[in-house]
């Protein structure tokens, strides 16, 4: 038996199972929200999901069998070729909902942010995890931060006016990897505080209009102050997210409506074009499966990160224990705002729910991130420190 044959039997099936029930919901939900437009081709991007996973299972499965410490040479060139993308972004995106956040290559459009939180992630893994190792200096936690910092913060600035939600996405991920990667507590207090200070100069002199009035409805809304709301703007399309949950009760219209046939099902004819397979489609679940089957969703969620959870805890070594908690960071905060804003607790700002959600780019983003989890799952008795016989000598142990 080859060792790569090994460490494919060796991988966490029952994650490979917990992914694959949620592709196959989300390739059913888009199908539910798309199957009846009258455009054609909105009407087969179901077709197109499946397609952008069979592309993404490459990634999965090369990234699952390689050990996870390729990334600590490689990090940083991910790193700039993130960024670069976000500079493209300012000589050749393309407006979509006034977002300029996509690029075109050939046929398709790319969203250069999710490969900026993708490289993100792991070469903040490496800053938290091996740095102090390879230049004792970082052994001091505020240096830690400070190139952290200047790592997220770079990105995270230059998406936040074009595409908030991506943008937003940072804050927790940078957080979360901050409390695992030896930080003490008094710092993150500090931090946290620092930047509560500033987000009245974000929501003044950095968010566009539009973004200032979603955040506004949605206060709005929840506070029961409705005579504020400008229903055929701004509040539009939360109010059809209510309408569209509420509608859906216990047990939800059924797929494609078909338990109300007199009804016009609410996605279909007050959603934004295009949007309801993306950012509203747990709005879709809500309406077409009801209850029982958003917490499905929210179930197999959760239990997808309560087992990445787990993986992180048999970890061989910090750096593979950083990057599995960005990844369930990056999951839940997409998994959270899709969910909230769905239901009205959140403002309406497009992050895609993970798995569920149509999106090329995004898809095969996320198969590579859980491939990265499997190699540390699959690689954690394998030590991070090799022994090597001298040739008069006893046993040293050398790291790699």
């Amino acid at each position: 038996m080859t060792p790569l044959f090994k460490k494919f039997l060796g991988m966490n099936w029952f994650i490979v199972l917990n992914i694959v029930a949620i592709a196959v919901i989300g390739v059913y939900a888009i199908y539910n929200a798309s199957a009846l437009s009258d455009q054609a081709d909105l009407a087969i991007k179901w077709r197109d999901q499946i397609r952008w996973l069979l592309l993404g299972l490459p990634f999965f499965f090369a990234a699952s069998l390689i050990d996870y410490k390729w990334i600590r040479w490689a990090c940083f060139p991910m790193y700039l070729a993130g960024i670069g993308g976000l500079v493209s972004l300012f000589f050749f995106g393309i407006l979509i909902n006034g977002n300029r956040a996509w690029i075109r290559i050939g046929s398709q459009t790319v969203q250069p942010s999710q490969f900026a939180i993708m490289s993100g992630i792991l070469i903040l893994a490496v800053i938290f995890g091996e740095l102090p190792r390879l230049m004792p200096v970082f052994r001091r936690p505020w240096l830690r931060i400070v190139a952290a910092a200047m790592i997220a913060g770079v990105p995270a600035v230059m998406v936040i006016k074009e595409d908030l939600g991506s943008g937003l996405v940072w804050g927790p991920v940078f957080l979360s990897m901050m409390l695992v990667g030896s930080i003490p507590l008094r710092y993150m207090i500090t931090l946290v505080l620092g930047v509560v200070s500033v987000v009245p100069l974000v929501y003044v002199f950095a968010l566009k209009p539009y973004q200032q009035a979603r955040i506004n409805t949605t206060l709005y809304m929840l506070t029961n102050q409705m005579d504020k709301v400008n229903l055929q703007d701004e509040g539009w399309v939360p109010r059809h997210l209510q309408i569209a949950v509420a509608t859906g009760g216990l047990e939800g219209k059924g797929p494609l409506s078909k338990k109300v046939p007199d009804q016009a099902s609410v996605h279909n004819t007050f959603f934004p074009t295009n949007e309801a397979i993306n950012d509203f489609i747990f709005g879709v679940i809500s309406e077409e499966f009801g209850f029982r089957g958003s917490l499905l969703v929210l179930g197999l969620m959760a239990l997808l990160l309560v087992q990445c959870v787990f993986v992180a805890f048999f970890a061989r070594d910090q750096l593979g224990r950083l990057i599995v908690i960005g990844v369930v960071a990056m999951f839940f905060v997409h998994t959270f705002q899709n969910a909230g804003m769905s239901l009205v607790m959140l403002p309406v700002i497009g992050l895609p729910m993970p798995f569920i959600s149509y999106g090329g780019t995004f898809v095969v983003v996320t198969l590579f991130l859980m491939g990265m989890v499997q190699s540390v799952w699959v690689h954690r008795n394998i030590s991070a420190v090799k022994k090597k016989r001298s040739v008069n000598g006893p046993r040293e142990e050398d790291e790699e």
